[in-house]
Protein backbone atom coordinates (compact mmCIF):
# COMPACT_ATOMS: atom_id res chain seq x y z
CA UNK A 1 0.00 0.00 0.00
CA UNK A 2 1.34 3.48 -0.77
CA UNK A 3 2.80 5.35 2.16
CA UNK A 4 2.48 8.97 3.15
CA UNK A 5 -0.61 11.04 2.44
CA UNK A 6 -2.44 12.50 -0.52
CA UNK A 7 -0.89 15.86 -1.56
CA UNK A 8 -4.36 17.33 -2.06
CA UNK A 9 -5.31 16.49 1.50
CA UNK A 10 -2.02 17.66 2.97
CA UNK A 11 -3.27 21.17 2.36
CA UNK A 12 -5.68 20.65 5.27
CA UNK A 13 -4.98 17.30 6.93
CA UNK A 14 -2.87 14.14 6.97
CA UNK A 15 -4.23 10.67 6.23
CA UNK A 16 -2.80 7.31 5.08
CA UNK A 17 -2.43 7.24 1.29
CA UNK A 18 -4.34 4.73 -0.81
CA UNK A 19 -3.56 5.92 -4.35
CA UNK A 20 -0.15 7.47 -4.86
CA UNK A 21 1.01 10.30 -7.14
CA UNK A 22 1.15 9.79 -10.94
CA UNK A 23 4.30 7.93 -12.00
CA UNK A 24 6.17 6.97 -15.14
CA UNK A 25 3.32 4.82 -16.43
CA UNK A 26 1.14 7.93 -16.59
CA UNK A 27 3.38 9.47 -19.26
CA UNK A 28 3.11 6.55 -21.69
CA UNK A 29 0.36 5.03 -23.80
CA UNK A 30 -1.21 5.09 -27.24
CA UNK A 31 -2.63 8.12 -28.99
CA UNK A 32 -6.02 7.27 -30.48
CA UNK A 33 -7.50 8.20 -33.84
CA UNK A 34 -10.64 10.25 -34.34
CA UNK A 35 -12.06 13.69 -34.97
CA UNK A 36 -13.33 15.61 -31.92
CA UNK A 37 -16.71 17.30 -32.32
CA UNK A 38 -16.68 19.57 -29.26
CA UNK A 39 -15.55 23.14 -28.82
CA UNK A 40 -13.28 25.05 -26.47
CA UNK A 41 -14.49 27.86 -24.22
CA UNK A 42 -12.87 29.76 -21.38
CA UNK A 43 -14.55 29.20 -18.04
CA UNK A 44 -13.09 30.72 -14.90
CA UNK A 45 -9.86 31.46 -16.73
CA UNK A 46 -9.43 27.85 -17.88
CA UNK A 47 -9.65 26.59 -21.46
CA UNK A 48 -12.52 24.10 -21.26
CA UNK A 49 -13.58 21.46 -23.76
CA UNK A 50 -17.34 21.22 -24.15
CA UNK A 51 -19.10 18.48 -26.07
CA UNK A 52 -22.83 18.82 -26.69
CA UNK A 53 -25.33 15.96 -26.76
CA UNK A 54 -27.49 15.33 -29.83
CA UNK A 55 -29.96 18.09 -30.60
CA UNK A 56 -32.81 15.77 -29.63
CA UNK A 57 -31.52 15.38 -26.06
CA UNK A 58 -33.50 17.17 -23.37
CA UNK A 59 -31.50 16.44 -20.22
CA UNK A 60 -30.52 18.74 -17.37
CA UNK A 61 -27.38 16.87 -16.36
CA UNK A 62 -23.90 18.37 -16.43
CA UNK A 63 -20.90 16.04 -16.32
CA UNK A 64 -17.67 17.49 -14.96
CA UNK A 65 -14.68 15.75 -16.56
CA UNK A 66 -11.46 15.97 -14.52
CA UNK A 67 -8.67 14.67 -16.72
CA UNK A 68 -5.44 12.79 -16.21
CA UNK A 69 -2.09 14.57 -16.53
CA UNK A 70 -2.36 14.62 -20.33
CA UNK A 71 -5.01 17.31 -20.12
CA UNK A 72 -8.57 17.57 -21.27
CA UNK A 73 -7.49 18.92 -24.65
CA UNK A 74 -5.50 15.77 -25.41
CA UNK A 75 -7.17 13.91 -28.30
CA UNK A 76 -7.93 10.74 -26.33
CA UNK A 77 -9.72 12.71 -23.63
CA UNK A 78 -11.72 14.72 -26.14
CA UNK A 79 -12.94 11.51 -27.76
CA UNK A 80 -14.03 10.10 -24.39
CA UNK A 81 -16.02 13.24 -23.68
CA UNK A 82 -17.58 13.14 -27.13
CA UNK A 83 -18.65 9.54 -26.46
CA UNK A 84 -20.26 10.56 -23.19
CA UNK A 85 -22.12 13.39 -24.89
CA UNK A 86 -23.29 11.13 -27.72
CA UNK A 87 -25.16 9.03 -25.16
CA UNK A 88 -27.36 11.97 -24.23
CA UNK A 89 -30.38 11.08 -26.34
CA UNK A 90 -30.65 7.44 -25.33
CA UNK A 91 -29.24 7.51 -21.82
CA UNK A 92 -30.62 10.68 -20.27
CA UNK A 93 -33.95 12.45 -20.23
CA UNK A 94 -32.89 16.06 -19.64
CA UNK A 95 -30.52 18.56 -21.31
CA UNK A 96 -26.96 17.39 -20.91
CA UNK A 97 -23.67 19.20 -21.41
CA UNK A 98 -20.30 17.59 -20.88
CA UNK A 99 -17.80 19.96 -19.33
CA UNK A 100 -14.30 19.33 -18.10
CA UNK A 101 -11.44 21.30 -16.66
CA UNK A 102 -8.41 22.03 -18.80
CA UNK A 103 -5.46 20.32 -17.16
CA UNK A 104 -3.22 21.55 -19.96
CA UNK A 105 -3.35 25.19 -20.88
CA UNK A 106 -4.75 27.98 -18.75
CA UNK A 107 -3.30 26.80 -15.44
CA UNK A 108 -0.43 24.76 -16.90
CA UNK A 109 -1.41 21.54 -15.19
CA UNK A 110 -0.35 19.19 -17.93
CA UNK A 111 2.48 18.70 -20.38
CA UNK A 112 1.82 20.29 -23.82
CA UNK A 113 4.43 18.03 -25.44
CA UNK A 114 2.28 15.03 -24.59
CA UNK A 115 -0.21 15.80 -27.34
CA UNK A 116 2.38 14.84 -29.94
CA UNK A 117 4.69 12.25 -28.40
CA UNK A 118 3.44 9.99 -25.66
CA UNK A 119 6.78 8.21 -25.52
CA UNK A 120 9.09 11.23 -25.47
CA UNK A 121 10.52 12.60 -22.22
CA UNK A 122 10.75 16.41 -22.42
CA UNK A 123 14.24 17.79 -21.70
CA UNK A 124 14.79 19.13 -18.21
CA UNK A 125 11.46 17.87 -16.85
CA UNK A 126 11.48 15.75 -13.71
CA UNK A 127 8.45 13.56 -14.25
CA UNK A 128 8.73 12.13 -10.74
CA UNK A 129 8.09 15.46 -9.01
CA UNK A 130 6.12 17.40 -11.60
CA UNK A 131 2.65 16.06 -10.63
CA UNK A 132 3.20 17.22 -7.05
CA UNK A 133 4.13 20.69 -8.29
CA UNK A 134 1.09 20.82 -10.56
CA UNK A 135 -1.43 19.77 -7.93
CA UNK A 136 -1.55 22.96 -5.85
CA UNK A 137 -2.33 25.27 -8.83
CA UNK A 138 -5.09 22.87 -9.82
CA UNK A 139 -6.59 22.92 -6.34
CA UNK A 140 -6.53 26.73 -6.40
CA UNK A 141 -8.05 27.01 -9.89
CA UNK A 142 -10.90 24.50 -9.78
CA UNK A 143 -13.35 26.47 -7.55
CA UNK A 144 -13.52 29.48 -9.90
CA UNK A 145 -13.81 27.17 -12.91
CA UNK A 146 -16.64 25.24 -11.29
CA UNK A 147 -18.56 28.38 -10.38
CA UNK A 148 -18.18 29.72 -13.93
CA UNK A 149 -19.40 26.44 -15.41
CA UNK A 150 -22.42 26.35 -13.10
CA UNK A 151 -23.24 29.99 -13.77
CA UNK A 152 -23.22 29.54 -17.54
CA UNK A 153 -24.69 26.06 -17.95
CA UNK A 154 -26.49 25.24 -14.73
CA UNK A 155 -30.03 25.89 -13.53
CA UNK A 156 -31.90 25.13 -10.33
CA UNK A 157 -32.86 21.78 -11.85
CA UNK A 158 -29.40 20.80 -13.09
CA UNK A 159 -27.89 17.60 -11.72
CA UNK A 160 -24.09 17.42 -11.68
CA UNK A 161 -21.96 14.31 -11.94
CA UNK A 162 -18.17 14.12 -12.03
CA UNK A 163 -15.65 11.67 -13.46
CA UNK A 164 -11.92 11.78 -12.77
CA UNK A 165 -9.05 9.96 -14.42
CA UNK A 166 -5.74 9.54 -12.52
CA UNK A 167 -4.76 13.14 -11.60
CA UNK A 168 -8.43 14.18 -11.61
CA UNK A 169 -9.56 11.60 -9.03
CA UNK A 170 -9.16 13.63 -5.80
CA UNK A 171 -11.16 16.52 -7.25
CA UNK A 172 -14.06 14.15 -7.88
CA UNK A 173 -13.81 12.80 -4.34
CA UNK A 174 -14.01 16.33 -2.97
CA UNK A 175 -17.08 17.04 -5.10
CA UNK A 176 -18.61 13.81 -3.80
CA UNK A 177 -18.12 14.94 -0.21
CA UNK A 178 -19.38 18.52 -0.38
CA UNK A 179 -22.74 17.91 -2.06
CA UNK A 180 -21.82 19.39 -5.45
CA UNK A 181 -22.61 16.25 -7.45
CA UNK A 182 -25.21 13.49 -7.29
CA UNK A 183 -22.70 10.78 -8.29
CA UNK A 184 -19.03 10.34 -9.09
CA UNK A 185 -16.75 7.97 -10.97
CA UNK A 186 -13.00 7.32 -10.94
CA UNK A 187 -10.77 5.49 -13.40
CA UNK A 188 -7.28 4.30 -12.35
CA UNK A 189 -7.09 7.02 -9.66
CA UNK A 190 -4.12 8.83 -8.13
CA UNK A 191 -3.71 11.13 -5.13
CA UNK A 192 -6.24 9.44 -2.83
CA UNK A 193 -6.09 8.83 0.90
CA UNK A 194 -8.38 7.29 3.50
CA UNK A 195 -9.96 10.66 4.28
CA UNK A 196 -11.43 10.83 0.78
CA UNK A 197 -13.42 7.67 1.46
CA UNK A 198 -14.24 8.59 5.04
CA UNK A 199 -15.89 11.78 3.77
CA UNK A 200 -17.57 10.22 0.74
CA UNK A 201 -21.24 11.22 0.66
CA UNK A 202 -22.32 10.32 -2.87
CA UNK A 203 -22.50 7.14 -4.98
CA UNK A 204 -19.10 6.25 -6.44
CA UNK A 205 -17.97 3.99 -9.29
CA UNK A 206 -14.32 2.90 -9.37
CA UNK A 207 -13.02 1.61 -12.71
CA UNK A 208 -9.76 -0.15 -11.88
CA UNK A 209 -6.92 -2.09 -13.46
CA UNK A 210 -5.96 -5.41 -11.94
CA UNK A 211 -2.29 -4.38 -12.12
CA UNK A 212 -2.02 -0.79 -10.88
CA UNK A 213 0.90 0.12 -8.64
CA UNK A 214 -0.64 3.55 -7.99
CA UNK A 215 -3.85 1.97 -6.62
CA UNK A 216 -2.89 -1.64 -5.82
CA UNK A 217 -5.03 -4.46 -4.50
CA UNK A 218 -4.40 -3.72 -0.83
CA UNK A 219 -5.46 -0.10 -1.33
CA UNK A 220 -8.59 -1.08 -3.24
CA UNK A 221 -9.61 -3.41 -0.46
CA UNK A 222 -8.92 -0.82 2.21
CA UNK A 223 -11.05 1.69 0.29
CA UNK A 224 -13.82 -0.90 0.04
CA UNK A 225 -13.59 -1.67 3.76
CA UNK A 226 -14.12 2.00 4.56
CA UNK A 227 -17.10 2.25 2.21
CA UNK A 228 -18.63 -0.96 3.57
CA UNK A 229 -18.28 0.27 7.15
CA UNK A 230 -19.89 3.58 6.22
CA UNK A 231 -22.57 1.87 4.10
CA UNK A 232 -21.69 3.95 1.04
CA UNK A 233 -23.19 3.28 -2.37
CA UNK A 234 -20.35 2.10 -4.60
CA UNK A 235 -19.47 -0.13 -7.53
CA UNK A 236 -16.11 -1.56 -8.57
CA UNK A 237 -15.07 -2.49 -12.10
CA UNK A 238 -11.86 -4.55 -12.00
CA UNK A 239 -10.34 -5.44 -15.38
CA UNK A 240 -7.96 -8.40 -15.46
CA UNK A 241 -4.76 -8.24 -17.47
CA UNK A 242 -4.95 -4.44 -17.56
CA UNK A 243 -2.62 -1.74 -16.21
CA UNK A 244 -2.92 1.85 -15.04
CA UNK A 245 -4.08 4.31 -17.71
CA UNK A 246 -6.17 1.84 -19.73
CA UNK A 247 -9.33 3.98 -19.76
CA UNK A 248 -7.57 6.84 -21.56
CA UNK A 249 -4.43 5.54 -23.24
CA UNK A 250 -5.08 1.81 -23.73
CA UNK A 251 -4.02 0.24 -27.04
CA UNK A 252 -7.13 -0.23 -29.24
CA UNK A 253 -5.25 -2.82 -31.29
CA UNK A 254 -5.08 -5.09 -28.23
CA UNK A 255 -8.51 -6.68 -27.75
CA UNK A 256 -8.31 -6.87 -23.95
CA UNK A 257 -7.28 -3.24 -23.62
CA UNK A 258 -9.86 -2.02 -26.13
CA UNK A 259 -12.66 -3.96 -24.41
CA UNK A 260 -11.69 -2.67 -20.96
CA UNK A 261 -11.55 0.92 -22.17
CA UNK A 262 -14.95 0.66 -23.85
CA UNK A 263 -16.59 -1.09 -20.91
CA UNK A 264 -15.20 1.48 -18.51
CA UNK A 265 -16.75 4.35 -20.46
CA UNK A 266 -20.02 2.49 -20.92
CA UNK A 267 -20.19 1.67 -17.23
CA UNK A 268 -19.64 5.30 -16.25
CA UNK A 269 -22.48 6.46 -18.51
CA UNK A 270 -24.82 3.85 -17.06
CA UNK A 271 -23.76 4.71 -13.51
CA UNK A 272 -24.59 8.37 -14.00
CA UNK A 273 -27.82 7.42 -15.75
CA UNK A 274 -28.88 5.56 -12.62
CA UNK A 275 -28.74 8.71 -10.49
CA UNK A 276 -29.90 11.37 -12.92
CA UNK A 277 -32.90 9.95 -14.76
Amino acid sequence: MPTGSSPLRTITTMSPALASAPGGCCFTGVKHAGTPVGRIEELGGIQTYISDPPASATTQTVILFLSDIWGSLFLNNKLIQDYFASCGASRFSAYMLWIETDMDGGIRLSCPWARLFLWRRPPGRDLATWPLTALKPAVDAVPAWLEAAKAKYGTEKTKYCAVGYCFGAPFVMDLCSDGTVVAGALAHPAFLDETHFEKLDRPLLLSCAEDDHLFPLASRRRAEDIMVTRKCTYYFQIFSGITHGFAVRGNPDVEQERWAKEQSAKGIVEWFDRFTV
